[in-house]
């Protein structure tokens, strides 16, 4: 079932002070207002070297025939629905990840010369689901990744709870779709991960090393590398998991699949 934002008027102010929302509070005008910002409003956020400008997505947009990933790569512009949750969130992403939103803008592109705008790679599927659902994590003790890849969940997230507390697991949300499913409290989204391994405490150099190895073509060449990550276990994602039951019980923690396999961690 397709899944349907709430009207602006229509959501809970408090979900903006909670995960994953409370991490994006610099764009609370944007997000929090009474009145939909305007195209003009979000690009007055762009720094001003930016190549890129948000442009309404009208029939005379479209009307230039060209893929919504070619229209960026070629003419710097990315169609935007006035009033629409999904693509003005989709600009906040753009907003805060720049380098590896045209990381992934450049592999489609290349996917695109190579299949024709109708079909669709595996890499493009990979591309696709990264940039609607992507986290960056970084962990620092590999052997939660023992846990995570065997879809024990109840060991990642209860057993070893302190673990996403204490900073021996980090990440950073980058799918705008799921920012846009934490609209509604009680979603239970499975977010799409590239997990990065490194005894550094600072997440931020290594979604630099995420947007070279997108960009190189070392990752996000298959939907297979991505794993999946239950959010509503991470502390503070969802009130009742604070509680044991809720990591035996909740839908979203899924067995792993017989014979599914996982990449190895980057090292870095």
């Amino acid at each position: 079932m397709r899944y349907h934002a709430p009207s602006r008027e229509a959501v809970d102010p408090a979900v903006f002070g909670r995960l994953p929302l409370a991490d994006w509070r610099e764009y609370a005008t944007l997000l929090e207002g009474a009145a939909w910002p305007s195209i003009e409003q979000l690009n007055a956020c762009l720094p001003a070297q930016a190549i890129h400008r948000f442009a309404a997505q009208t029939p005379a947009l479209l009307a230039d025939g060209l893929h919504y990933e070619q229209r960026i790569a070629e003419h710097g512009r990315i169609a935007t629905r006035e009033g629409n949750w999904h693509d003005l969130l989709n600009a906040l992403v753009w907003l805060r990840h720049p380098a590896l939103k045209q990381a992934l803008n450049r592999r489609q592109i290349a996917e695109i010369a190579r299949m024709g705008p109708k079909q669709r790679s595996r890499p493009q599927y990979a591309l696709t689901q990264f940039d609607e659902g992507g986290v960056i994590v970084l962990l620092r003790d590999p052997a939660l990744l023992a846990l995570w890849d065997a879809h024990d969940w109840h060991g990642l997230f209860w057993q070893r709870r302190q673990a996403w507390l204490d900073g021996s697991i980090q990440w950073s949300l980058f799918g705008h779709a799921l920012l846009e499913l934490a609209l509604n409290p009680g979603k239970l989204p499975v977010g799409k991960a590239l997990v990065f391994q490194s005894s550094t405490a600072d997440i931020a150099p290594v979604q630099g090393l995420c947007v070279e190895a997108i960009r190189s073509g070392r990752l996000l060449n298959d939907p297979l590398e991505l794993r999946p990550l239950p959010l509503a276990g991470i502390p503070g994602w969802h009130d009742d998991n604070v509680g044991e039951a809720f990591h035996l019980t909740t839908p979203c923690y899924q067995r792993r699949r017989e014979g599914r396999q996982y990449p190895a961690a980057v090292v870095c």
